[in-house]
């Protein structure tokens, strides 16, 4: 195929997804332990943890009504987007939305031990949590 113009070609556009996929496959228990934290900070709410990855990878909350104003924008295509992030239990599962180059990718996944006692076994802070995961996100992830 012959890209022309700056367009990358689609792997290269598409690798933040793999590279993200790695990254919470290496780092499950800490996302979840972050997870749990944020949930016992912010307690019930609309929002989906989410991590952006422009202009560096930081992590961002996800309210409710943006996934559904995106949802109306995208003809209801994110609709089982949206019938899991209302189904979410956070004491046993971690959600987060991947967010990269005009797209997004949704993560979940179960962990054991469950992610109240990946945050007691982490034994920091949340800001902490927040920190370390996003200096290895911002070297290991490249887009």
């Amino acid at each position: 195929m012959i890209q022309l113009g700056n367009n990358p070609p689609q792997e290269e556009k598409n690798s933040w997804r793999r590279q993200l996929a790695e990254f919470v496959k290496a780092n499950q228990h800490e996302l979840a332990a972050l997870a749990w934290g944020l949930f016992l900070e912010k307690g019930e709410s609309d929002d989906t943890l989410g991590i952006d990855l422009k202009p560096e990878p930081h992590f961002v909350y996800c309210p409710r009504e943006a996934i559904e104003t995106l949802n109306r924008n995208v003809e209801n295509n994110l609709r089982e987007v949206l019938g899991i992030v209302d189904n979410h239990n956070p004491e046993k599962e971690v959600l987060l939305i991947g967010i990269g180059n005009d797209q997004i990718k949704l993560i979940q996944f179960e962990v054991e031990p469950a992610p109240p006692e990946c945050f007691e076994q982490v034994a920091t802070d949340v800001d902490t949590l927040i920190k370390r995961l996003e200096q290895r996100m911002s070297e290991q992830i490249k887009c």
